[in-house]
């Protein structure tokens, strides 16, 4: 099909446009995605009918007038047709469809007939001119009052940061040492006591009633055991089990610790 089609980028033109012509009244196109929008049909299926339309007028001069979008790979994405063309792809769709497609035209043919804003007049006149400036400066003075804003939010941002450094490097450092702790360092770091995080830790399900790590709170790298023992004057020797926090355990608890607190200030 030998067709003089114009050739665009990606940015295909969902909606319906106007083509300019010089010294006469803008052109209404419709675009063919608009079309299938309209009559509820898929969009390939539209620009498959538009081929066929296209080829049986393949040596009509109208064709001059037809716009062709495609991507980069060379898809088409949209076809613009003028309203001749409309009203001849038309001609093959039921007339529910046609009417919906029609009233559109006049819709768009109505908004371009409105006529445009007279910049030359308008500046010739000073109320039109002092209501312009006007507009203007009051567009400006509140772009600035949004700048003086952002420019605020951004330092106390930037102040935040700041300040969270040092416990932003001590999460970090915590979370991937291989330190462990006992319950009396891991409390003094938390900011409690010990009698105080053991029965925390007891309450959510970390330790046993007898200050014992659950399995499955090491087997999640959170808490450790250290296994020992002491020698009794009577009983002789007694084994031990004391529970250690591990660096991730430390950070996950200190979280944990610090919403508590948050919901009791509530």
């Amino acid at each position: 099909m030998n067709l003089s089609l114009s050739k665009h980028g990606q940015n295909s033109c969902a909606a319906a446009s106007y083509q300019p012509a010089e010294n006469s009244p803008r052109a209404v196109t419709m675009s063919s995605s608009e079309i299938a929008e309209l009559t509820g049909k898929f969009h390939a299926h539209v620009l498959r009918d538009i081929r066929t339309m296209l080829e049986a007028l393949k040596d009509d001069p109208v064709l001059d007038h037809v716009r062709e979008d495609k991507d980069g790979r060379g898809y088409t994405v949209n076809f613009h047709l003028d309203r001749e063309l409309t009203e001849t792809l038309l001609t093959g769709y039921s007339i529910p469809l046609r009417r919906k497609v029609v009233r559109r035209l006049h819709e768009l043919e109505e908004a371009n007939a409105k006529p445009t804003f007279d910049y030359a007049t308008a500046l010739s006149d000073p109320r039109t001119l002092l209501a312009l400036l006007t507009e203007n400066v009051t567009k400006v003075v509140a772009l600035e009052a949004d700048n003086i804003e952002l420019s605020k939010e951004n330092h106390e941002l930037e102040v935040k940061v700041e300040q969270d450094a040092p416990k932003v490097a001590f999460h970090d450092m915590v979370t991937v040492s291989h330190k462990t702790y006992n319950a009396a360092q891991a409390a003094k770091i938390i900011g409690t006591g010990r009698t105080r995080l053991l029965q925390f830790m007891r309450q959510k399900g970390w330790v046993t009633r007898n200050n014992e790590p659950y399995q499955v709170k090491i087997e999640a790298g959170l808490l450790d055991v250290k296994l020992g023992t002491f020698e009794h004057p009577i009983d002789g020797t007694i084994p031990t089990c004391s529970t250690l926090i591990t660096g991730k355990g430390l950070t996950k608890l200190q979280a944990m610790w610090q919403s508590r607190e948050e919901d009791l200030l509530k």
